[in-house]
C-alpha cells in the first residue's frame, strides 16, 4: 500500500511540475500559426529546396547567356627549331626562331534548330517546377506540424481524463479504507480498489509518457535543441461543431487540382519533357554560325641563313602583321553514329514517362482526398455514436458508484465501470481529433490555410 501511495504522490508531483507551475503563464508559448512559420523559415529540408531553386534559377541564366557571343583571347611565346614560317618573306626557311603572337576569337549561333529557344523554355519549366516542389515541401511539413500539434492536444486530455479516473479511484480507496478499518468491509475490497488505484497510476504514468514524446516529435520537426520549456499554445475546442463533411469528394479534387503544388510540379516536368524532345529534334537542323577573329604577332630570327638581317621592331611587326578574319559557317549533320536518333527516342521516353508521373501524383491526390473524406465521416458518426453512449455510461457510473458506496455492488463491477468510462471518453475525445484535423485536410485541399 505504501508503494501504492509513493507511485500516486509521484505521479501527482509529474502533473503539478508540467501543468500547475507558477510561472507557466510566463512561459513563451506557441500557437501552431507560429511553429508552422518557424518550420517554414528553419527547416533544413526547405532551405535545401531553396538551393535547389537557386540552381535551377542559374541554369536558366545559363541559357539566356547562351545566346550571346562567345570572345575569347589567347597568347603565346613560341620557340620553334627546323622549317619555320619566317614572318618577313612568308617563305618556309631552316632557322631557329622565337615568337610571340596574340589573338582573340568570337562566335555566334544564328540557327541551330531553335535549341537555344528550347533550352530557355525548357530551364524556365524546370525552374516554375522548382519552386512548386518548394512549396509541396512546405506544405508537407506543415500538415506534419499540424498533427504532431494536434497530438499533443489529444495527449494533454487523455492525460487530464486519466488524472480525473485516478482521482475517483483515490477517493473511492480513501472512504474504502476507512470502512474496512471500521469492520463494514472486508479487506478484501480495499485490495481490489487498491489494485484498480495501481492501474490507474499507471495510466497516468503512461499518458504522461505518451505526452512527453509527442511533445518531442513537434520539436524535432521544428529541429528545435530540446522540448524544455517549450509550451504550445490551447485552443478552445469546446464550442466546434462536430457536423458532417461540407464538401463532397469530387469537389475537393477538382479545387485541389487547381491549388495544389504538386499537379503544377507536374505539369511542369511534362513540358519541360516535352521542350527537351523539341531540343533532340533540333539536332537535326543544320547549325549556321557567325564567327570573326583578329591577331598578331612578333618573330625573332636566332639562327639561319637570314639571322643577320635587321628585324623590324617589336611594335612595327605588330602592326604590321595584324589579321581579321569574318566567317559564316554552315555545319549539316548527316550520320554521328545514331546519336541524334537515340537522343530523340529518349526524350520520347522522357515524355511518356512524365505524363504517367502526372496521371500518378492526380490519383494519389485523389485518393488522399477520399481517405480524408471517410476519415472526416467516420470521424463525425463515431464521435456522435460516442456522445450518445458517453451520456448513458456517465448515468450508468453516476449510479454504480452511488450504489458502491453502500456496499450494492462488487470492487469488481465498479472498477469495470469506472474503466468503461475511460475508454469511451478516450474514444470521444479521439474521434472529435481526428475529426478536427480530416476536417483541416479537406479545408487545405480547398485552398485554405491550416488554422485551429
Amino acid at each position: 500500500m505504501c508503494q501504492i501511495r509513493s507511485l500516486h504522490v509521484t505521479v501527482l508531483i509529474i502533473v503539478i511540475a508540467l501543468f500547475d507551475q507558477p510561472g507557466a503563464a510566463a512561459q513563451d508559448v506557441w500557437s501552431l500559426e507560429r511553429c508552422i512559420n518557424y518550420a517554414l523559415e528553419n527547416n533544413i529540408r526547405i532551405r535545401q529546396q531553396e538551393l535547389n531553386t537557386q540552381v535551377s534559377e542559374n541554369a536558366l541564366l545559363q541559357a539566356r547567356m547562351n545566346r550571346l557571343p562567345s570572345l575569347n583571347a589567347n597568347t603565346q611565346q613560341s620557340f620553334n627549331y627546323g622549317r619555320t614560317l619566317d614572318f618577313a618573306t612568308n617563305i618556309y626557311e631552316d632557322q631557329n626562331t622565337r615568337s610571340f603572337s596574340y589573338n582573340t576569337s568570337s562566335q555566334l549561333t544564328l540557327f541551330n534548330g531553335f535549341q537555344l529557344t528550347n533550352t530557355i523554355r525548357q530551364n524556365d519549366l524546370n525552374l516554375m517546377g522548382a519552386l512548386a516542389d518548394l512549396e509541396t515541401l512546405q506544405n508537407d511539413i506543415s500538415l506534419n506540424i499540424a498533427s504532431a500539434y494536434l497530438q499533443i492536444l489529444f495527449n494533454k486530455e487523455l492525460l487530464s481524463i486519466a488524472v480525473s479516473q485516478l482521482e475517483i479511484t483515490r477517493q473511492q480507496v480513501d472512504r474504502t479504507r476507512r470502512l474496512v478499518e471500521a469492520g463494514s468491509l472486508p479487506r478484501g475490497n480495499l485490495l481490489e480498489i487498491e489494485a484498480q488505484e495501481a492501474s490507474d497510476n499507471l495510466r497516468v504514468v503512461n499518458a504522461n509518457n505518451q505526452l512527453v514524446l509527442s511533445y518531442l516529435t513537434l520539436t524535432q520537426l521544428l529541429e528545435l535543441p530540446s522540448p524544455d520549456d517549450f509550451v504550445i499554445e490551447v485552443p478552445d475546442f469546446d464550442g466546434v461543431p462536430v457536423v458532417s463533411p461540407q464538401y463532397e469528394v469530387d469537389p475537393v479534387f477538382e479545387a485541389a487540382l487547381e491549388t495544389q503544388p504538386q499537379i503544377r510540379s507536374a505539369e511542369y516536368q511534362l513540358a519541360s519533357s516535352e521542350a527537351g524532345l523539341s531540343i533532340a529534334k533540333g539536332r537535326r537542323s543544320p547549325r549556321l554560325f557567325l564567327s570573326g577573329s583578329y591577331g598578331s604577332g612578333y618573330q625573332e630570327i636566332i639562327t639561319g641563313p637570314y639571322a643577320d638581317r635587321e628585324a623590324d621592331s617589336f611594335e612595327d611587326q605588330i602592326r604590321n602583321n595584324q589579321r581579321t578574319t569574318f566567317s559564316l559557317g554552315l555545319s549539316i549533320p548527316i550520320f554521328n553514329a545514331w546519336q541524334v536518333n537515340t537522343a530523340i527516342s529518349n526524350a520520347q521516353i522522357g515524355v511518356m514517362n512524365a505524363g504517367y508521373s502526372m496521371q500518378r501524383t492526380k490519383n494519389d491526390l485523389f485518393q488522399r482526398i477520399q481517405q480524408a473524406y471517410a476519415d472526416v465521416v467516420a470521424a463525425h458518426e463515431n464521435f456522435l455514436a460516442t456522445e450518445k453512449a458517453l451520456t448513458s455510461i456517465e448515468e450508468s457510473f453516476r449510479h454504480m458508484e452511488q450504489r458502491f458506496e453502500v456496499g450494492m455492488v462488487t470492487t469488481v463491477e465498479f472498477n469495470q465501470s469506472l474503466n468503461q468510462l475511460g475508454n469511451t471518453r478516450s474514444d470521444l475525445l479521439r474521434a472529435k481529433y481526428e475529426y478536427i484535423f480530416k476536417t483541416n485536410i479537406l479545408e487545405f485541399y480547398m485552398g485554405n490555410p491550416i488554422s485551429l
